[in-house]
């Protein structure tokens, strides 16, 4: 430890007080990570099953959605791999693999969501082309094959905070996080703009569809400002400070683990499973 950092104690006293420090942000992640596997898994497992079973708009329109959930128990079972590696080293390489998972999965799939939703407002003509459940299925492959990769290299990786992986995950957080949030501008714009043959009796009937619509996409945008912008931050000031410091990345942890609770709760709500009155 540096004990140049602390002006008015001792050397000692400046080690056992950072251990402690770092000691008490360990038991911290090790709650957020219990709360995330302990919550997310039966809620995002639930999501899932209502999917398959036809209890939505039907596997085709939430394709995207589907695998998002899938991607999501795969970061929950990396909370439960977390808890476990306390107590048996031996699993250590798979819960690497699964890191690549967590990092890549939720942006990967959420920036497909975007683009989605971007095209059937902004492009529909586009979006009724490519709207069968191949062109779906043919993305979401593309994707997957990107995440085993993003999991290899996690697992081999000899140092996984090096420089090269804070500079990659920072950059790639940021450059998913400017897409979605090119497409979710655009959309929230045409949102708020009438139509050029619209009446006013079909505005009026179409209001509650747009502000709800509405809504949800700006819930989606603070939602990723949350989930992608602790970690980018945490992870520049690795870079620069050269350290990895576990206190830096634990607010971006309790955002990410936080936030991947949204989007389940906002598709229980839509499906009529969850009554909230707060929720749009």
């Amino acid at each position: 430890m540096n004990n140049s950092t602390v002006n008015f104690t001792t050397p000692e006293t400046s080690t056992n007080s950072a251990t402690q420090s770092i000691g008490l942000v360990e038991i911290l992640e090790f709650c957020v990570y219990s709360i995330g596997f302990l919550v997310g898994l039966p809620t995002h497992s639930y999501v899932i099953w209502l999917i398959i079973t036809g209890a939505g708009s039907g596997v085709a329109s939430e394709f995207l959605i589907l695998n998002l959930s899938v991607s999501e128990t795969g970061f929950c079972v990396n909370c439960l791999m977390f808890v476990l590696s306390v107590w048996f080293s031996f699993i250590l390489q798979f819960k690497l693999f699964l890191v690549g998972l967590i990092t890549t999965g939720r942006p990967v799939f959420q920036c497909l969501i975007c683009v989605e939703r971007y095209l059937a407002v902004v492009h529909p003509v586009t979006f009724l082309k490519f709207k069968p459940l191949r062109y779906r299925v043919i993305c979401c492959t593309a994707a997957w094959i990107i995440i085993l990769g993003s999991c290899l290299r996690c697992m081999y990786t000899i140092d996984p905070h090096n420089t090269v992986q804070m500079w990659f995950l920072s950059v790639q957080f940021l450059l998913f996080f400017f897409i979605q949030l090119f497409c979710l501008v655009v959309v929230l714009r045409a949102l708020k703009q009438s139509g050029p043959g619209e009446r006013w009796r079909e505005r009026e009937k179409e209001n509650h569809m747009k502000r709800r619509a509405f809504y949800l996409i700006l819930i989606t945008t603070v939602t990723m400002v949350i989930t992608y912008v602790p970690y980018s931050i945490a992870g520049f000031f690795t870079v620069v400070g050269k350290n990895l410091i576990p206190a830096y990345w634990f607010p971006g942890l309790v955002c990410y683990v936080l936030s991947g609770f949204v989007q389940p709760v906002l598709y229980l709500h839509r499906t009529g499973k969850l009554s909230c009155p707060c929720l749009l």
